[in-house]
């Protein structure tokens, strides 16, 4: 697949040897070229407003911001850009916050340069695209959705933050939810900051609304 001009690429990631193993595959490709890369967030917000690449290949844990945070960042000040996120995991989570921050594609670390090298040229299309391993989740997630619509309910959350949440919207408090699930007070707390986190609300009673109001 050629291109009139390279597809520019930054490449953020914390870890030097795996960021210098990304260059190393990408640069070596025709139509590729790496303008930059950075360690973290604050970075890679910085570089991607001077250099305006065409692609960004985020780490999804940086050290000073998520890479979704920062993805969320980046497109809001240059839309045009496209986000493929890196991740070592492939949980559900991830991957849907990734997908509602505006990130075009999701690859898995461990994925091969063949794969890499596909995903970037499709996002450089105008194409979502995700590895084969988040492919096969998002399939069975669909198909678990069509047996059991509740699923779609705050797509963003684990199975247990939902039922941390439903929890709480019947009016159970932290020792209670501990008791009813097996978990420890400091887990559960954990698990209710995530939640409101991710909900982006600023405490419990905003979440029970938005629970009791999907019918969770």
């Amino acid at each position: 697949m050629e291109h009139e001009e390279p597809i520019r690429i930054l490449v953020v990631d914390d870890h030097p040897v795996f960021r210098e193993g990304m260059i190393a595959i990408l640069s070596g490709v025709e139509d590729i070229e790496i303008v930059g890369e950075a360690a973290t967030g604050a970075e890679a917000i910085a570089m991607a407003e001077e250099h305006q690449p065409d692609i960004v290949l985020m780490d999804i844990d940086l050290p000073d911001r998520s890479g979704i945070d920062s993805t969320r960042e980046i497109l809001q000040a240059s839309p045009h850009i496209r986000v493929i996120m890196l991740s070592m995991i492939d949980d559900d989570s991830s991957i849907f916050s990734a997908m509602g921050a505006g990130a075009k594609g999701y690859l898995l670390k461990g994925a091969r340069r063949r794969e890499i090298v596909r995903a970037v040229y499709a996002v450089a299309d105008g194409w979502a695209i995700f590895g084969s391993a988040i492919a096969q989740r998002m399939m069975y997630y669909f198909d678990a959705q069509k047996q059991n619509p509740g699923i779609n309910v705050f797509p963003e959350l684990t199975a247990r933050e939902r039922e941390v949440l439903g929890l709480l919207s019947k009016g159970k408090n932290n020792s209670e939810i501990g008791t009813m699930l097996g978990l420890r007070p400091k887990t559960v707390r954990n698990h209710i900051s995530n939640i409101l986190n991710k909900l982006q609300v600023t405490d419990r009673s905003k979440a029970i609304i938005l629970a009791r109001e999907s019918g969770l």
